[in-house]
């Protein structure tokens, strides 16, 4: 039975493979050590390549950043970006003058759309003690009809996001935050306006799911055609239809048929990502997905000839004051804070 119902297993990366409707989900985890009040790290970065840096050395990683670890401006067309910071803080800037501050347990929902720019820094916030940072970016696509759609920024509240809890028949408890989709009568909160997962059709999930030790939980079937995967990120001894999974891996499940999962001698995490397939052609360069390589080369141009509205921050590295808390910022000038 359980061959029928997990279709394939796969060990996990640092960037995740995905199916239609969703692109790629990169997993970001790095012990970053204390700040030295500007953002960045207190330690050397001798050795490492700075502009470019994913080697896990000393436990972190700087990525493209030279001053502060994270991703300085770039652009995007076409797609969505959904960020999920479980642990540690990420600065948002955009072209439209949208900006912010989020982490421990809050969401970045973003549409690319015709096009902008932003910068995702991670700054080291605490300066007498480490940093840690570990969060999710999931790519989901738009379609044709959608890849010139309005860009569109929102912020998910840790606080705010719905979660369903419950207890198996031996009292250990589940618990489900529901960033996208909905879990019995619980809904998410409302995605980007153009977005796939606007439509309840598409079956769009996108799920955190904690099981105490020992506790059992039954996946429900999702009640439209969809490609589902449970991304098992941590713990141990987890088994699905009777089947042990390995930690760090991605289970790709039938989607028609619940699932039975058995949590074994320590709390275990997942990732689930579902949606109907868009079944369009991507075709992907960098930070742009279309669907033509046409389109890219128009996306190219266009970002060569507007910079998607220039860069009004005066950092590439742009964070915001170090002593602010969390907020959003956006582009008709509303501002909420937490």
């Amino acid at each position: 039975m359980s061959e029928d119902l997990i279709q394939q297993v796969s060990p996990l990366s640092f960037t995740w493979e995905t199916s239609d409707p969703f692109l790629f989900c990169a997993h970001h985890k790095d012990h970053y050590p204390a700040g030295n009040g500007l953002g960045g790290p207190q330690a050397s970065l001798s050795g490492r390549n700075l502009g470019y840096d994913f080697t896990l050395k000393d436990g972190w990683r700087m990525y493209h950043g030279s001053r502060i670890p994270g991703f300085p401006v770039h652009p995007h067309r076409g797609f969505e970006t959904v960020t999920i910071v479980l642990n540690g803080f990420v600065d948002h800037s955009d072209s439209h003058g949208s900006a912010g501050r989020y982490g421990d347990g809050d969401v970045q929902w973003m549409t690319a759309g015709s096009g902008l720019q932003h910068a995702e820094m991670f700054p080291l916030l605490h300066q007498d003690k480490d940093n840690p940072l570990e969060l999710f970016q999931v790519w989901l696509n738009l379609p044709k009809t959608k890849k010139f759609a309005d860009p569109y920024y929102a912020m998910f509240w840790a606080e705010d996001i719905p979660c369903h809890r419950s207890r198996d028949d031996q009292d250990k408890a589940i618990e489900v935050r529901i960033i996208a989709g909905h879990l019995g009568a619980i809904q998410a909160l409302p995605p980007g306006p153009d977005s796939w997962a606007s439509d309840p059709d598409n079956g769009v999930a996108i799920w955190l799911i904690k099981l105490t030790e020992g506790a059992h939980w039954t996946l429900p079937a999702a009640t439209t055609p969809v490609n589902r995967s449970l991304y098992y990120y941590r713990g141990a001894g987890l088994k699905i239809a009777s089947q042990t999974i390995p930690s760090f891996h991605r289970v790709q499940l039938l989607e028609s048929r619940e699932a039975q999962l058995e949590n074994g001698r320590e709390d275990s995490y997942l990732l689930l990502l579902q949606g109907r397939p868009i079944g369009e052609p991507v075709t992907q360069h960098g930070p742009f997905v279309m669907n033509t390589t046409e389109e890219i080369q128009q996306a190219i141009n266009d970002y060569q000839a507007t910079r998607f509205g220039g860069w009004p921050w005066p950092d590439q590295e742009q964070v915001h004051p170090l002593e602010k808390g969390r907020f959003a910022r956006y582009a008709n000038g509303h501002v909420e804070t937490k």
